[in-house]
Formats: C-alpha cells, sequence, structure tokens
C-alpha cells in the first residue's frame, strides 16, 4: 500500500449555480437568483481528493493550516459563465509550520512520495520546503511562489503552469529535468518535450485542473516510475475532468486502470 504525504493549504470551495434573467436597476451588473449550490475541498484539499479516488486503497496523509479559507464563485447555470467569486479568511497570512518534529520527519521520510501543494498563503516556507526536499524519497512541488534554487533544489518535480512558467522561465529553462509545465489544451512539457492531450476540445471549467494533474501524475508514477507515460495518463484525467462542471474527480475508470498496473 503506498503512502503519500500531502502538505498544503486547505480550502472549502463553493459554487452557487445561478438563473441571470435582469440587470440591477442601480448599477449595470447582473441580478443573481441561486438556484442550488456545491460544496467540497480546494487547494491542496483537492489534490487529496483526487488522490484518494484515484488510489483509494492507498493512504493519503494531509497538513494544513487550521486558519478556514473559503471560495464561493457565482455561476451562470445555463452557459457556465463564472461572475464572481469572493473568498473569505486570507486577510491575514494562515497559520505556518514553523519547524519540523520528530514525528513530523518521520512522516516524510517513510512515505512513498511527498507532495508540497503551496497555495502560497503562509503554511509553508521557503526554507521548509527545502527541509522537505532533503527528507523525502520522492517529491513534488506546486507552488505559487516565484521560484528559486533553495526551493527547487532538493525537490524532485515541480508544476508549473504557462503563466508561472513565463515569470520563472530561466530558472525552468535551467533545470528542465525538474520540470513539468502544463499547457492547457496543448498537453504538458518536460525536458522541451510537449506531451500532447489525447482529447483536445472545448474547456467547461478549469477549476481545479492543476490540482488534478498532480494528483494523476502522482498515482500513475507511483505504481510505473515512469515519467513520460505518467504525464500522459495526467493530461488524459485532466482532459475529462476540465468538460465537467466545477471542481469535479477522475472518473472512476481510471481508479480500475491504475488497479491493473
Amino acid at each position: 500500500m503506498a503512502k503519500i504525504l500531502v502538505i498544503g493549504e486547505l480550502c472549502v470551495d463553493r459554487f452557487v449555480y445561478c438563473d441571470i434573467k435582469r440587470l440591477c436597476p442601480e448599477a449595470p451588473v447582473p441580478v443573481l437568483n441561486p438556484l442550488y449550490s456545491t460544496t467540497n475541498n480546494g487547494m491542496a484539499g483537492n489534490v487529496v481528493e483526487n488522490l484518494r479516488t484515484l488510489l483509494p486503497d492507498s493512504e493519503v496523509l494531509h497538513w494544513h493550516q487550521l486558519n478556514k479559507i473559503e471560495k464561493t464563485r457565482y455561476v451562470e447555470k445555463k452557459s457556465n459563465q463564472m461572475i464572481t467569486r469572493v473568498d473569505d479568511g486570507e486577510l491575514e497570512p494562515c497559520d505556518t509550520i514553523l519547524f519540523l518534529s520528530p514525528d513530523q520527519r518521520k512522516t516524510i521520510t517513510e512515505s512513498d512520495i511527498v507532495i508540497i501543494s503551496d497555495y502560497n498563503k503562509g503554511y509553508v516556507s521557503e526554507n521548509l520546503i527545502n527541509q522537505i526536499g532533503v527528507l523525502s524519497k520522492i517529491s513534488i512541488l506546486d507552488t505559487k511562489k516565484k521560484l528559486n534554487e533553495n526551493v527547487i533544489g532538493n525537490i524532485t518535480f515541480t508544476k508549473q503552469n504557462e503563466v508561472e512558467y513565463s515569470y520563472n522561465k530561466e530558472i525552468v529553462d535551467n533545470h528542465d529535468e525538474k520540470f513539468i509545465v502544463t499547457l492547457g489544451s496543448k498537453g504538458a512539457m518536460y525536458m522541451g518535450q510537449v506531451f500532447g492531450s489525447p482529447k483536445p476540445q472545448e474547456t467547461i471549467d478549469v477549476s481545479g485542473a492543476g490540482d488534478t494533474f498532480v494528483a494523476s501524475f502522482v498515482s500513475h508514477f507511483i505504481k510505473t516510475n515512469d515519467i513520460k507515460s505518467s504525464i500522459l495518463f495526467a493530461n488524459e484525467v485532466c482532459s475529462d475532468v476540465v468538460n465537467k462542471k466545477g471542481v469535479s474527480l477522475p472518473d472512476k475508470k481510471y481508479t480500475e486502470y491504475l488497479r491493473g498496473l
């Protein structure tokens, strides 16, 4: 049984689906009439939910802050167009892991893979990321921080999206063996090679897509130790998830596929 540790901020993702039939008479904004809402774990919590769906027989641990963070998206139901997002609980930095206890160090060293899903809300520092990298057998970092040598030096893999790559390009290009860059419908890039999406199509909702990619890549890599086939698998899972509304989890067919590896 694989043991996976996820370290990173947790939030509540809420989607309020609404009907819009008129503009507000006081201002040129739409009037939203809520129809129903959905709620799920977001940020690093979404990575955890994806892992537990894809690898139900594995042990998945999650270290996260105690502060409550909520993200509420108001969405026009028919078009799936997000009208606005309201974030709560982020006016102050969340609580931080100040040091690693002996028990925490033991958990890291005993884990098969450690995922650092850092949304840069204050939970993990650059120094802590470096320590985790040193202690981990295999580590993957998905961070909103500006990258430097101290952050990535001891990390096995770092996931970047196209925007993050644009402002970290020099360090990514100098350490391309460590970086997987997701390219939306175009797939993902590793070591200068683009691995295309198997089903590039119109995207319904990209919410949580990066979390799904990381969880899918790890789920396949922990079974095969093959980087390229794991990227292709993650591309396929993501191409399905982004064509569903809200923050969606992978289809059960991917769970069964991984069980057969």
